[in-house]
């Protein structure tokens, strides 16, 4: 008997203490910028999976639109080694791509959300070798849908003047959004590009810059934006300058709540869907799920589970009042 409680007391102890206690699983959320509307959303969504999933661990990182700030926290993440993975809303797309590749050759599963990470961001499949997936939308699809909306509104209108209102053309991802602008737009003579601002994804800053397109430009006929934020200072600058908003048409991106309300009252048109935090969910679901050893789509496109259209306008809104946007914006 004594032998046979001994063998017990020696098999506990054998036990790995991994089985006894179970670790976390720990991510780590890059935001482009954790002050931004768009990657709070996203945060929501990373925090509301590890919850579902239970025995994760999260942390958010700021990357304040710095594509050296967020480079440098990835090396920090692999020297760290706290991390199981890391869920990234990348600022330099191409850029970022070598140290996430290193992280992966350390272990780290990585998820990429908004934009696929390396040189093709067309490519929404994995470039980064082991890269877990990528949850994002073709950027060239939604510039263009918006484009050619704008097309539309144009139809009847010579000249069309039109201002681009972008958030930063020195990223790949807005540039290659004003470059599907100017495919559909160029191809129709009547519609002229009078001015391009930079809104940087916020709403002071867009104020300031289409300030200074008014002046030069008062005769507007369109506001053909990526960013929804960049909007509200159009709207303000058209406000002061005492130029009548209602003749413009006004599309913007990133489908929020604060824009929803708007195109209900109809002050602004339309705006390209965003899915911040159903990113969010999805990226941290798939790397939890990876971790488990489970097998996850290497690409997930948001906008194919959801319930609304790619572009959002009145007309839709007034068929589904009860429709909520993810974030508030």
């Amino acid at each position: 008997m004594h032998k046979l409680i001994a063998a017990a007391l020696l098999a506990t102890c054998l036990i790995p203490a991994t089985a006894m206690a179970q670790e976390p699983i720990r991510l780590a959320f890059l935001a482009a910028s954790s002050q931004n509307g768009y990657n709070d959303a996203t945060w929501q969504g990373v925090k509301a999976a590890a919850e579902k999933a239970g025995g994760v661990e999260v942390e958010i990182f700021d990357g304040e639109f710095n594509a050296a700030t967020q480079y440098k926290q990835v090396e920090d993440i692999i020297a760290g080694g706290r991390f199981d993975g890391i869920i990234i809303a990348p600022n330099d797309t191409v850029g970022i791509a070598t140290a996430l590749e290193e992280a992966t050759k350390e272990g780290l599963l990585v998820a990429s959300t908004l934009f696929p990470v390396g040189p093709e961001l067309t490519v929404m499949t994995p470039q980064v070798a082991g890269l877990t997936t990528t949850v994002a939308s073709n950027p060239v699809d939604g510039a263009t849908a918006q484009a050619e909306e704008v097309v539309k509104f144009c139809a009847d209108k010579d000249p069309c003047n039109v201002v681009i209102m972008i958030g930063q053309l020195q990223f790949p991802f807005d540039n290659l959004r004003y470059k599907s602008f100017e495919t559909v737009l160029s191809q129709h003579a009547n519609i002229k590009v009078v001015a391009t601002g930079e809104g940087s994804y916020s709403p002071d800053a867009s104020l300031t810059a289409f300030q200074d397109i008014i002046q030069a430009n008062p005769k507007i006929d369109v506001v053909l934006s990526n960013a929804d934020q960049h909007l509200l200072g159009v709207e303000i600058a058209l406000a002061d300058a005492g130029i009548p908003i209602e003749p413009i048409y006004l599309i913007g991106g990133g489908l929020n709540q604060i824009t929803v309300d708007k195109i209900k009252a109809g002050v602004f048109d339309a705006t390209l869907s965003g899915y911040p935090y159903s990113e969010g969910f999805y990226a941290a679901d798939a790397l939890i799920r990876a971790k488990k050893g489970e097998t996850v789509e290497n690409w997930i496109d948001p906008a194919t589970k959801a319930t609304n259209p790619l572009l959002v306008t009145k007309e839709w809104l007034d068929a589904n009042p009860d429709f909520k946007a993810e974030w508030e914006g």
